[in-house]
């Protein structure tokens, strides 16, 4: 069986998709910097906005007081929000103290918040004139985080999305490379990096770089790999600049990441023998590795709240890897275009709900009585405490979990909390 034939796709029916409007339980964009300060090593993140962000920010990334991270809070205060002070000028002030304080910063991104955007603070204009200051020692870019705008994951769309249209023009078509998108553990990237290298497939990039100094260039001969499915207006950004879009699965598990790897190797025509050749010990390994996971999690029924946007791959990865039953689908964002090759995967009889009525959807929740659900923080203990086994959506973000290597951990975040609750039982 080839890689590409590793996923059977359902009947051409169409999904059940229910459409909802209404309140909804999700973080806000702002947590993207926790994991993306982490990716980008000389960047800095400068959240313009209230105290409640800065103790959102300060929680999520569970940062002691001493410790010298590389985000912060410019705080805004009564007088700035009623229009007393020029903003302006405070917020000008505090950029260069913090250049003066932190000279290793070679990348400073100004995030928009709720506050910022309520007083229509123009934070693009003012990193457009402060980068002009400081250039070229530091690049300033801004984007919006603000909960008001975004969701959970759309923080880092924003950012990539500011990043995108800085990126150096490739000389042209002839030019050809490929560009996975979207923020990777360290250690998945070298992995990915090691199998590219052996299927000679190259040159290779990632956005976001882990320096600001390696921004890759894009062209029209520029293929995009998507390696996170929320990535709209960031791909929409790079495809205007003239890249192309390779229409994947996600790599969540060993046949959805060699589904994924397979259609960069088609697009730089890999010879099907030695494509299987380069990545059948480590599809193994992870065929292995899912068994023991498998064994707990087949039959069992789950239902995913939406979060992040990763609820219907990691619903195609949970129903066709590990045999779980799907109940239903939510996700805060159904981008067709997007998931175009992870659709076709899920069960025709699934449930996609899109957007969120929250007492709704719990409604629909209690009465479907799953076995395992995937939710946010805010649901997550009302709904341990009627006696439903949880899973928090957050790790699904922060943790590794891409690739053939972290196939095995992926799985263990659903089969933990089941092996949690027959031993709190017995």
């Amino acid at each position: 069986m080839t890689a590409a034939a590793a996923i059977a796709c359902r009947d051409a029916a169409p999904l059940a998709i229910l459409r909802e409007r209404g309140q909804r339980e999700v973080f806000c964009g702002l947590t993207g910097i926790v994991w993306l300060h982490r990716r980008i090593q000389d960047a800095f993140f400068l959240v313009v906005g209230s105290r409640t962000c800065a103790h959102l920010l300060q929680s999520a990334a569970g940062v002691m007081i001493f410790a010298e991270p590389r985000f912060a809070t410019a705080v805004m205060e009564q007088r700035d929000l009623a229009g007393l002070a020029d903003t302006h000028d405070e917020l000008e002030r505090i950029v260069a103290r913090l250049i003066e304080r932190r000279p290793d910063i070679r990348l400073l991104f100004l995030v928009g918040s709720c506050p910022s955007e309520v007083i229509k603070l123009d934070l693009a204009r003012a990193a457009a004139r402060l980068s002009v200051r400081y250039a070229p020692q530091v690049r300033i870019l801004a984007y919006s985080g603000s909960g008001i705008e975004t969701t959970f994951t759309e923080g880092e769309d924003a950012c990539l999305a500011a990043l995108a249209a800085e990126l150096p023009a490739s000389e042209g078509a002839s030019t050809r490379s490929l560009m996975v998108v979207g923020a990777l553990a360290d250690v998945v990237e070298d992995q990915f990096r090691r199998i590219f290298a052996e299927l000679d497939i190259g040159p290779v990039h990632f956005l976001p770089p882990r320096r600001c100094a390696d921004l890759p260039p894009v062209g029209s001969g520029t293929r995009l790999l998507l390696a996170q499915p929320f990535l709209n207006e960031t791909t929409r950004v790079l495809e205007g600049r003239g890249a192309r879009r390779l229409s994947a699965p996600y790599p969540l598990g060993a046949d959805g990441t060699a589904a994924w790897l397979a259609a960069a190797a088609r697009d730089f025509a890999v010879p099907a023998a030695r494509f299987e050749a380069v990545i059948r010990p480590a599809r193994e390994r992870a065929r292995r590795a899912l068994l023991p996971h498998r064994d707990r999690l087949q039959g069992r029924r789950i239902f995913l709240f939406p979060d992040s946007q990763l609820e219907p791959p990691l619903a195609r990865f949970l129903a066709g890897e590990l045999g779980m039953r799907i109940v239903e689908i939510g996700t805060p964002y159904l981008n067709t275009r997007l998931l175009d090759a992870e659709l076709p995967l899920l069960p025709a009889e699934t449930l996609v709900s899109e957007g969120q009525d929250v007492d709704r959807q719990l409604d629909r929740c209690r009465a479907a009585a799953p076995d395992l659900v995937v939710c946010g923080l805010g649901l997550a203990n009302p709904l341990e405490a009627e006696g439903f086994t949880t899973k928090w959506s957050i790790e699904l973000v922060f943790t590794p979990i891409q690739g053939f290597e972290q196939a095995g951990d992926l799985a263990e975040l659903f089969s933990r909390p089941l092996l949690r609750r027959t031993r709190l039982e017995v």
